[in-house]
């Protein structure tokens, strides 16, 4: 195997971005957002599974075939809105991802069946799919490299605010209105993001409100092609297989902690709609911290003069350490220690995803980036789509965890390990 680059010797840690202008972070702070919606429409279906199930009748197996829908749907749109966003830029692609989600969010609400339901968040799936391949696309287009693991975990952190949102705002709503208004209510609120977002969002040069030294700034990287690459010839890389298959690995975990921690929590401690929010805050809290330690780690460790191949790697593998613990929360009678124990996991994991979510940037000129996260969204959205199977049949027969548990602590290191073999450098793919 080949080793990982050192670090590069009297490189100024000294920040180039002193004295330019800050639009950049309004963007990212705009990417904040939509990310934060997208996980609070995603999550409500985990934390409203005791209610529907109660409600509707389903059983372990029926609540992993309507997850296993969206997923179906999440790999196919991911792969589509990748070259969506690279064709007509990330303004117009995230705006048709957010309505087409939105949709499908606001349909929870009008159902009536398993069927209806999995149809609905089929559509959503759909749209979901569009919002890290146009975050990241606007990460590219607005950082240069040496920033871009910080915007991104910065960016990725939504999901966690998100995921904190929804115990709060979701069990308030269901219990004056009903689960399904909590579908609408939150659906319609969130079109205000839209707006905002058509108003704010241009490419850099296309923006007045950029600074000649920020835009410069932005564009301090080499220039890189900029002509759109196909599928096919992408799948043909290993890079493309280092990302992809990291993907494989790692979202299926994270797809497990979203859609059953709560019922996690709910049958090891006996809580229910309203008492288990506040352990579900507290853990996505933590999460929150851990995207943005991982982004700012390798971006911190660039500056001191790190290759991006030596930052990326040596943070991931940092990551990986610090998921195995959550074979351990099963077996604590304490439900903070518990909480602690799954806080540290998908903290690890939302650093380690800004991470890896920033590597296509690093090896692939800006006008493959969009299709590439595309094709790993895919492999990852299938990856998650076996571990919802896996886990209702687990659950469905054994009652426990503990499989399921041994394997999220244990991919993480197995996908550090893909990444390296498969881009044992990082390198620029320069044949494209």
């Amino acid at each position: 195997m080949a080793t990982i680059d050192t670090p590069e010797v009297g490189a100024d840690p000294t920040s180039a971005a002193a004295g330019v202008g800050r639009y950049r972070w309004v963007i990212c702070g705009l990417l904040f957002a939509a990310t934060a919606i997208n996980y609070v429409d995603r999550q409500m279906i985990g934390v409203l599974k005791p209610t529907i199930s109660a409600e509707l009748g389903w059983s372990e197996t029926t609540y992993a075939d309507v997850i296993f829908w969206f997923q179906a749907a999440y790999a196919i749109g991911y792969l589509t809105f990748g070259k969506i966003v690279d064709a007509v830029g990330a303004r117009i692609g995230y705006s048709i991802a957010f309505v087409i989600w939105t949709i499908g969010h606001t349909l929870c609400g009008f159902v009536g069946s398993a069927f209806q339901f999995s149809v609905a968040r089929f559509v959503l799936g759909i749209g979901e799919s569009g919002n890290f391949p146009a975050g990241l696309k606007s990460v590219t287009e607005w950082f240069p490299a040496k920033e871009r693991a910080l915007a991104t975990g910065i960016f990725n952190a939504g999901a966690n605010v998100g995921a904190v949102v929804t115990p709060l705002i979701v069990p308030a709503i269901t219990l004056a209105f009903g689960w399904r208004m909590a579908f609408i209510v939150t659906g319609i609120a969130s079109l205000a993001w839209l707006v905002a977002w058509i108003a704010l969002y241009r490419r850099p040069r296309e923006s007045t409100k950029v600074s000649p030294a920020e835009l410069a700034y932005i564009e301090s990287d080499p220039a890189d092609p900029v002509r759109r690459i196909g599928w096919l010839k992408l799948l043909g890389y290993r890079e493309t297989w280092a990302y992809a298959l990291g993907k494989f690995l790692i979202d299926p975990i994270w797809w497990l902690f979203l859609f059953w921690t709560p019922d996690f929590l709910a049958k090891t401690y006996h809580l229910d709609l309203v008492s288990f929010g506040p352990p579900l805050v507290v853990i996505y809290l933590i999460s929150d911290l851990g995207s943005i330690a991982g982004g700012w780690s390798s971006s911190r460790l660039m500056k001191r003069g790190f290759t991006a191949n030596a930052a990326r790697k040596s943070t991931m593998l940092v990551c990986a350490l610090l998921v195995m613990p959550i074979f351990f929360a099963q077996y604590v009678d304490n439900l903070w220690l518990a909480v602690a124990i799954v806080g540290l996991a998908t903290a690890a994991h939302q650093a380690f995803s800004a991470n890896l979510y920033t590597i296509p940037s690093d090896m692939f000129p800006r006008g493959a980036v969009g299709s590439v996260v595309g094709i790993g969204g895919t492999v990852g959205a299938i990856g998650g789509m076996m571990m919802a199977k896996f886990t209702g049949y687990i659950l469905q027969t054994t009652g426990s965890y503990t499989i399921i548990f041994a394997v999220a602590g244990s991919v993480y290191l197995l996908a550090v390990a893909v990444v390296h073999l498969l881009s044992p450098r990082l390198a620029r793919v320069d044949a494209l």
